[in-house]
């Protein structure tokens, strides 16, 4: 067997999970402007965007096993699940260990989700935002890729759609709070009305 297998694991299944994890940023931003609530049931959306965040989960864990099983740069557990604890490229490693405990503790959160209160989820889930960035740039700082010149394109056209999705989003918000301000202000005014 190649010595140099697990290092070929743990560097495609990191890739993998990061362009999971972008695609089921961008879908839950896209669901979330609503601007495909007519083009398909509301079901569907929201279990491809499960789909691809359940699965980015699974290539990360293939990713932290590719590292351990590894020989050429030394991961053991400290160095897999304890910040600042690599003496390799300590900072960027650091961030894919905080981006993995993002991901656990937003898919536990999603599965739980029936059983929280609701303010506590979306949280959570909107911390998905600091985890696309925060994987974003473990995988060109740590990742072996940084210098591959597709890799770099996707990094820079995945920055670009987030961060206009999030704008829309944003605006779509706020589209909806200054709607709403009429009809909260009247009702208001009839409940002092009546008093």
């Amino acid at each position: 067997m190649n010595p140099q297998v697990w290092w070929f694991v743990s560097r495609s299944s990191g890739m993998v999970a990061w362009a999971l994890l972008t695609l089921s940023v961008c879908w839950g931003l896209f669901i979330s402007t609503k601007a495909v609530a007519k083009a398909s049931s509301p079901a569907w959306l929201l279990d491809l965007h499960r789909y691809l965040g359940g699965t980015a989960l699974i290539f990360t864990a293939i990713h932290l096993i590719g590292l351990g099983a590894d020989n050429y740069v030394t991961f053991g557990w400290a160095e897999t699940f304890i910040p600042m604890a690599s003496s390799w490229k300590p900072g960027p490693v650091a961030f894919g260990i905080v981006g993995f405990y993002l991901l656990l503790a937003i898919e536990l959160t999603s599965l739980a989700m029936k059983k929280l209160p609701r303010k506590l989820w979306r949280w959570v889930h909107h911390s998905s935002l600091v985890l696309y960035f925060v994987a974003t740039y473990h995988a060109i700082a740590a990742g072996t890729d940084a210098e591959n010149q597709w890799f770099r394109v996707a990094a820079l056209a995945s920055i670009n759609i987030v961060m206009f999705l999030t704008i829309v989003l944003i605006l779509a918000v706020r589209k909806a709070k200054i709607a709403a301000a009429p009809s909260t202000r009247a009702l208001a005014g009839a409940g002092s009305a009546k008093r």
